[in-house]
């Protein structure tokens, strides 16, 4: 209603469209892009968890990953029901209906995931017991199985048995497919609405200053990115690259016993990585497109320490062979890490795991040179994660320079990429001065730069004392969801300030989950940054509430 009525007061010239703008939030059009459960329904809830990701999904219980998938190829719906989920969850993530877990918050990996995704998710519904191995989800006497039908509501976080009719978002459709593809077999009253939140968001465009990217690792996210109206890619993840039958060939290199099969096992990786690339490139031709080198630890490429230790005693029992699996596991044991999340990742990795940075470059410039030669026009961008220090920038940039000159000259294409870190360590923003030496650009990564400021963990957090926390006055919304302007917001302003100091034309922009938080975004167009990124299904709200800022600051 409040789009409908905005726009019929500017055409009888009762407001302007500025102010029309001004009158509509971000979240009012969230509301309106999911689907959600026709309000004919009368159910009660069987559990009830956090409201993780808006919208209606409906379908049958799986398990598992590959269940997940393998129902949803032959046309089932499917909820996917974890404890937790984890980056090997995704394939499965993404063929099923909608995501629910009995552990986790609002900045779990099952959330983010599926906000990223536009995709429905209950977490912490910690009411329900999940037996993965047996196949079933208790809820008190209440036994579900897999193949049972549940409805879940991600903007209540709601769970109920059974199905439940859904009502399709008109404004969603008219997003990803254009106005008149989503109007021509609509009521008018509905039509009506969408043709108002276009004039909205084209407004929005017109007079926004922040450009608005998205964080995309896929080619199927970068295409859809770009029709939500992105204007870049603000973070590409490289490590989503080398999950699923991937990961076989990472965990060949971490394993290598010698150089040759070191190399070897990375050789591999090459062509797989390019074709990703390319692919990327091409859906964002002209468009800057920012690559983040790989940044997680290395064991999370590797099987889980405690079940590898168990099949282990289990294969002694029984008198089989381990060696291979002692093999792993003494793998495992070497790169197990007390505080994983500041230990051996980031740019730590690219210095240490010799020829691992090498390989993602070579890669990059490769399907840069392959877009070019087929008359594209890539507009690379490289970005060196954790960096807390100047020199492991200018180690790192004095390797990627080297390397791109080698290839432009063998090939015979020039090949240019910005190259950039992300701030998401307090000393990278207190000595942002000297990283811009070396840096035409940063981007900030608030999400781990709240956990390091606080000192907290973000998948433990909203688990263990965000409520009592949020009882107790403490917080009065989760700082990984809304910016916390005091404390990470400080560093930020400061990182700017120091960072255009020495290089005045420095690129400025987030990629954490608060690059499409309405709050967040006012304090982003306020310090001066020049875009902001954030899931593709955000993309829309962040470009309406660049324009709304924009308008609200001039006044």
């Amino acid at each position: 209603a409040a789009f409908r009525i905005a726009t019929q007061l500017v055409d009888e010239h009762l407001i302007s469209m500025d102010e029309a703008l001004t009158r509509i939030t971000g979240n009012q059009l969230a509301q309106l892009m999911f689907p959600q459960f026709d309000a004919l329904n009368q159910t009660s809830p069987i559990a009830t968890g956090m409201a993780a990701s808006p919208g209606a999904a409906v379908g049958k219980v799986v398990f598992d990953s590959a269940t997940a998938i393998e129902w949803a190829a032959r046309g089932e719906r499917v909820v996917l029901v974890r404890r937790e989920t984890n980056p090997d969850d995704l394939g499965g993530m993404i063929a099923a209906n909608g995501i629910l877990t009995s552990r986790g918050g609002k900045t779990s990996h099952a959330a983010v995931v599926a906000r990223g995704m536009g995709k429905t998710c209950v977490c912490g519904a910690d009411g329900i017991d999940v037996d993965v191995q047996g196949r079933t989800a208790t809820i008190g006497d209440l036994v579900i199985n897999q193949g049972d039908m549940i409805s879940i509501d991600g903007s209540t976080g709601q769970v109920f048995l059974g199905e439940l009719s859904v009502v399709p978002s008109p404004v969603s459709n008219y997003l990803e497919h254009g106005v008149d593809s989503a109007t021509s077999d609509i009521d008018e009253n509905t039509a009506g609405l969408v043709r108002s939140v276009d004039r909205i968001l084209k407004h929005a465009d017109s007079v926004r200053r922040l450009n608005v990217r998205a964080n995309a690792d896929t080619p199927q996210d970068a295409v859809w990115a770009r029709n939500l109206g992105a204007e870049g890619i603000g973070l590409c993840r490289t490590e989503h690259m080398f999950l699923g039958d991937r990961r076989v060939l990472i965990e060949r290199v971490i394993l290598a016993e010698t150089q040759e099969e070191h190399d070897s096992s990375l050789a591999a990786l090459l062509p797989l990585q390019q074709q990703d690339f390319e692919e990327i490139f091409e859906a964002m031709d002209g468009l800057p497109t920012t690559i983040r080198l790989l940044d997680p630890p290395l064991h999370e490429f590797l099987p889980d320490r405690a079940d590898l230790m168990v099949e282990v005693a289990l294969a002694h029992e029984r008198n089989e062979d381990v060696a291979d699996k002692e093999k792993l596991l003494d793998a495992v044991n070497r790169l197990h890490e007390s505080n994983p999340m500041l230990g051996l990742r980031g740019v730590r990795l690219g210095i240490m795991v010799q020829g691992l940075y090498s390989l993602q470059v070579r890669a990059i410039a490769n399907a840069a040179i392959s877009r070019i030669r087929a008359g594209g026009n890539p507009v690379v961008e490289i970005m060196v994660p954790l960096v807390g220090s100047v020199m492991e920038l200018h180690l790192m940039r004095d390797e990627i320079d080297n390397l791109l000159k080698e290839i432009s000259l063998l090939e015979g294409v020039d090949v240019h990429a910005k190259i950039g870190t992300m701030i998401e360590l307090p000393r990278a923003a207190l000595t942002a001065q000297r990283i811009a030496d070396a840096a035409e650009f940063f981007s900030f990564g608030t999400n781990d730069l709240t956990q390091t400021t606080w000192g907290f963990s973000r998948d433990d957090v909203e688990a263990e004392f965000f409520a009592t926390y949020l009882d107790k006055g403490i917080f009065t919304v989760s700082p990984f969801e809304s910016l916390d302007i005091d404390g990470v917001g400080a560093l930020i302003k400061v990182a700017v300030e120091k960072g255009r100091v020495t290089r005045p034309d420095i690129k400025l922009g987030i990629c954490g989950e608060h690059g499409g938080d309405p709050e967040s975004i006012k304090f982003f167009h306020s310090v001066g940054l020049d875009y902001v990124s954030c899931s593709p299904f955000r993309v829309p709200v962040a470009r309406l509430e660049a324009g709304r800022v924009t308008l609200l600051d001039k006044n």
